[in-house]
């Protein structure tokens, strides 16, 4: 599959919370309960539409998700957005679906009014795959709470401009 073998949409349909409950689970990295969240995201989404706090970005194959990202307005702030999620199913991985995701998903939070997005992850050493991506996506680590998610794991903010 090479990169212009996918496409894009913004917005779910119903059987994409399967395929994202699938995708997070065989990611191998996602505890159970990280899993039912971005599921409980997507079928938020669904449910309420527009209305949502969640924004999803689909990345797409012959009509089978690929990949996605979930992301949102930060309550409270000047047009500052949370990326909650950005995922490539691992039978697509290294095939630039992820980094196409992120310039469409930065696209879009700008179309909305965005000014700074925000990604925070795990410092396990399962997630510093995530660190290097969002460090090659000009991010930059912003704050780090010692400890955070349990004794040593801790959590990382990363941050950029848009």
């Amino acid at each position: 599959m090479s990169a212009d073998s996918f496409s894009f949409r913004d917005g779910l349909l119903p059987p994409d919370i399967d395929a994202i409950r699938k995708m997070v689970t065989e990611a191998g990295v996602f505890s159970p309960e990280e899993i039912d969240v971005a599921a409980e995201l997507a079928e938020d989404r669904l449910s309420s539409g527009v209305q949502s706090h969640y924004h999803f970005f689909v990345a797409e194959h012959d009509g089978t998700l690929i990949g996605y990202t979930c992301f949102g307005r930060v309550p409270l702030t000047d047009e500052r957005y949370d990326l909650y999620w950005i995922i490539t199913d691992p039978k697509a991985q290294r095939q630039g679906i992820a980094s196409e995701l992120m310039m469409e998903t930065e696209e879009e939070i700008r179309r909305l009014g965005g000014k700074a997005l925000y990604a925070e992850t795990s410092s396990r050493a399962v997630y510093l795959p995530a660190h290097r991506f969002y460090l090659k996506h000009e991010f930059s680590e912003q704050a780090r709470l010692k400890n955070f998610y349990a004794d040593g794991d801790d959590k990382v903010i990363f941050g950029k401009t848009l």
